[in-house]
């Protein structure tokens, strides 16, 4: 019998990469996906089997709930969301709207299609971020139990999104898996992100801003030990848990920044330079996360070494002309996310 996975937001950069995972386990995947800004069909180009796509927005609960039904979906993953802290500084009604709605609308659509086809092994695993945490002091590290304290419409449209799924979990039974994450890195990023973007500025002779002093700190993990993380959870993962997902992998900004500047010079010559710019409003100073729950009960671990991912990642942005000729969106270099 067919095993289908619905993913949302499987266009973008962490979603796509989940779709390839979950095909090469011989799942059949449906892609749910508004087209963004940050959508890129060229992301899934090579899928051509065991794959359908959907062109929705998830706040479009009626035909959430006819996909449901046709395709009876063994699990849902919802990586739906506007994801950028800038662009919420900017813009924080569309976050509002996309993260606290659309996860509504998702669960009102899940709770209807679970009345009608029962189904006790079904999960619905949801993508949350390290930055509902918010700010966290030298030394600590945060766990799944701990208080959120959000500090971007960002960080609280996700913050909110997660504490609604926690009261369907309670009140209506919905077999549902919270996983917090911390940033993520790779190929196929959409390039308003920190490391895409000073890669692509170096590569095109442009200097490369850090907010502030550029101290920081942030985890990092590469986007395919995530999608790892997230299939370990989907197959051992405990309803009503939540999980941290990160490495370890700490470093500040202008310390990141000065080490794409070292390898991308490795490869290609430039004049760009680091400059400090004011700082972003409510910038956080450190995310840090205690991922030992997802080490311990479901033995998962990162595999990439953060300096070879790294390198790895900037190799791939430096040859791939033809991902970058196919970003929807040509606005990723402006500064956005600041208060005049």
């Amino acid at each position: 019998m067919r095993k289908n996975i619905i993913v949302t937001g499987g266009l973008g950069f962490i979603g796509s990469n989940l779709v390839k995972l979950l095909i090469s386990k011989k799942f059949y995947v449906i892609n749910i996906d508004k087209i963004s800004y940050s959508s890129n069909y060229y992301n899934l180009a090579d899928v051509k089997k065991n794959y359908k796509f959907f062109k929705l927005n998830i706040t479009n609960q009626k035909k959430l709930e006819n996909i449901f039904l046709k395709y009876k979906p063994i699990c849902i993953f919802n990586l739906a969301a506007e994801t950028h802290v800038d662009r919420s500084i900017d813009r924080p009604r569309q976050f509002i709207n996309n993260n606290i709605m659309g996860t509504f609308c998702l669960l009102e659509a899940i709770r209807f299609f679970l009345k009608k086809v029962k189904n006790k092994k079904f999960k619905f695993i949801h993508i949350s971020t390290d930055e509902v945490y918010g700010d966290i002091i030298k030394g600590k590290y945060s766990l799944e139990k701990d208080p959120y304290n959000p500090s971007s419409p960002y960080a609280s449209s996700k913050a909110s999104a997660d504490l609604i799924i926690k009261s369907y979990m309670r009140t209506y039974e919905i077999p549902a898996i919270i996983t917090n994450c911390c940033n993520n890195y790779g190929p196929n990023q959409y390039p308003e992100k920190l490391i895409p973007k000073m890669i692509l500025n170096v590569k095109n002779n442009k200097n490369l801003p850090i907010y502030g002093k550029g101290d920081n700190l942030r985890e990092w993990i590469h986007v395919k030990d995530h999608c790892l993380a997230l299939l370990k959870i989907f197959e051992k993962g405990v309803i009503g848990e939540s999980y941290n997902i990160g490495t370890e992998h700490l470093y500040s900004n202008r310390d990141l920044v000065k080490k794409i500047l070292h390898f991308c010079k490795k490869f290609i010559c430039s004049n760009s330079q680091i400059i400090f710019v004011k700082d972003r409003p409510g910038h956080d100073k450190r995310y840090a996360l205690n991922s030992n729950k997802i080490r311990k009960k479901l033995n998962w671990k990162p595999i990439y070494n953060f300096r070879d991912g790294l390198e790895e990642t900037i190799k791939w942005y430096l040859k791939n002309e033809t991902w970058i000729n196919m970003i929807r969106s040509k606005n990723y270099s402006k500064r956005i996310g600041i208060i005049n």
